[in-house]
């Protein structure tokens, strides 16, 4: 083991003062004397998303102390993006991404930590908590907190994006309130993320396929025991990391890796924010992987997991049948994943997944018989896009539209249009000044796209958010911005540093060093 970094803090007479600071915290010599491992999550009351962690905190923390180090635990935020839905708030949960890697950059590098385990739960926390892990670049191991279970209601399995659409069912009619209470106060009935393919459990899939995590941790649901036993491994690996100096997260985070990220996303129909999140990671490695990219790995893999929202099946579902190396192990036999990658172990992804399951043939299909052929989600080009948008085409039953556009000047007031149902089949709705300047922050449109499709109007309308969309050329001659709406504060100052989504929507230049370590 070459020299730790935590030694700047720990060694020498004039660290008397920073030896008393951690002596006040309870460290006796020989805690002082072992590598320093910084333990970050999210633990707090922001959402259920992140309350899986407590638990599995204490146990990596255990973990570390039994193989030898001090764990030093710390937090860091979390927006939820149920709760900051639909109004102002959500602008937060973008930006909320970048303080997180920044969050961790600066406890670090600031408290010279050897090595870290980082937790994720809600959306952004997940590849937030990576791409700190990338810019660091000291032996990390990174655990998603795991998914709630889903609920039950009526003789149906639910999720929390069934309470979304209901609200739109009610509003037509179609449910009445007894119901849309019943499904409200049944669809999430545990701590833990949502249990379909959305962002939370498709980046827990990335980053099982890109080699950042424990093998087959990502569909483990967040309240279940095995977790305990999960993280606990972990920290005594990430002392064996660090004991042989490797590997290190940009080692493991290369281009065939990013790769192998996009093809989980497609072939489990996982969430279009995967498009943002991977160009982000590999900006922090150094890479150069666009939209462009991710589409061309999209385009050439099978959708083979038969998950909500576009299928019928739930995290736990696929935990049953054997987790997320059941995927894995299907893509490399099928040359869609680069088996000779890299993971925090030193071995291989084939190495870690050949043993998996075989698929089962109904939550997950194989690769010879798929879904479809090409992916659950697409990147598109045009006139409207010409830097790139991306659709998930998973369970779409047309993949044709034409209509005529009815342009809003934010979320609110499409919503509002659709609550009052001041819209018809055949529209294109299109969402504009939502982009990660213009908003600032790129909102997700869930709420309102779920309200569409619970009026049962999901197919007969198109909806377009400039988020992912630039103006058509012709009007760009006579268009000017709207004055910004946060003229100061936090959203201001990302509003200025924050670049354009086909390259991740980062905010700085990436594969930081700090040479003072080196």
């Amino acid at each position: 083991m070459k020299k730790l970094r935590s030694r700047v803090t720990t060694d020498g007479l004039d660290r008397a003062p920073h030896r008393a600071f951690m002596r006040a915290m309870g460290l006796d010599d020989e805690a002082l004397a072992k590598p320093m491992v910084g333990v970050v999550s999210m633990k707090g009351e922001q959402t259920p998303c992140n309350m899986t962690h407590d638990f599995q905190v204490d146990a990596a923390k255990a973990g570390i102390a039994e193989a030898g180090g001090t764990p030093r635990e710390f937090a860091t935020v979390s927006v939820s993006d149920g709760i900051s839905m639909n109004h102002e708030g959500m602008k937060f949960s973008l930006f909320s991404r970048e303080l997180i890697a920044d969050s961790i950059e600066a406890v670090v590098h600031g408290l010279a930590y050897d090595a870290l385990i980082g937790f994720g739960g809600c959306d952004k926390t997940l590849p937030g908590v990576m791409m700190g892990m990338i810019r660091c670049n000291v032996p990390s191991i990174f655990i998603y907190g795991g998914s709630a279970l889903p609920g039950r209601f009526e003789g149906k399995t639910l999720t929390v994006l069934d309470s979304y659409e209901a609200v739109g069912g009610f509003m037509t009619g179609e449910i009445d309130g007894a119901t849309l209470a019943g499904i409200e106060r049944n669809c999430l009935p545990t701590i833990g993320a949502c249990a379909g393919q959305f962002t939370a459990n498709t980046m827990g899939m990335v980053s099982e396929a890109m080699g950042l995590t424990m093998p087959n941790v990502s569909m483990i649901p967040g309240v279940y025991a095995e977790r305990a036993q999960v993280a606990r491994g972990a920290g005594g690996l990430v002392m064996r990391m660090l004991e042989r100096g490797g590997p290190l997260p940009r080692e493991i985070v290369t281009r065939k890796a990013l790769e192998n990220g996009a093809a989980i996303v497609a072939a489990t129909g996982g969430s279009t924010n995967a498009a943002l999140h991977l160009p982000a990671l590999a900006n922090e490695a150094g890479i150069s992987f666009s939209i462009d990219d991710v589409g061309k790995v999209f385009a050439r893999t099978p959708l083979i997991g038969n998950l909500r929202p576009a299928g019928k099946y739930t995290a736990k579902d696929v935990y049953d049948v054997g987790g997320a190396a059941v995927v894995i192990r299907a893509l490399v036999e099928s040359g869609h994943i680069d088996g000779g990658c890299l993971t925090i172990s030193g071995r291989t992804i084939a190495e870690e997944y050949g043993n998996a399951n075989a698929p089962d043939g109904e939550i997950i299909l194989s690769t010879t018989r798929p879904i479809m052929p090409d992916g659950g989600l697409a990147v598109l080009k045009g006139n409207l896009c010409p830097d790139g948008a991306v659709i998930k085409v998973a369970g779409l039953k047309s993949l044709l539209f034409e209509g005529s556009a009815r342009v809003f000047e934010d979320e609110e007031q499409c919503v509002e249009a659709v609550r009052n149902r001041n819209y018809s089949a055949g529209d294109v709705l299109v969402i504009r000044n939502e982009g990660p300047v213009g908003g600032p922050g790129m909102r997700e449109m869930l709420g309102v796209t779920a309200l569409i499709y619970g009026q049962g109007m999901g197919e007969k309308v198109a909806l377009i958010t400039d988020g992912r969309f630039s103006e058509l050329a012709e009007r760009r001659q006579s268009w000017k911005p709207r004055p910004p709406r946060h003229r100061a504060g936090a959203l201001a100052k990302y509003a200025r540093l924050v670049g354009q989504a086909p390259g991740g929507a980062v905010t700085h230049d990436g594969a930081a060093d700090w040479p003072w370590f080196d």
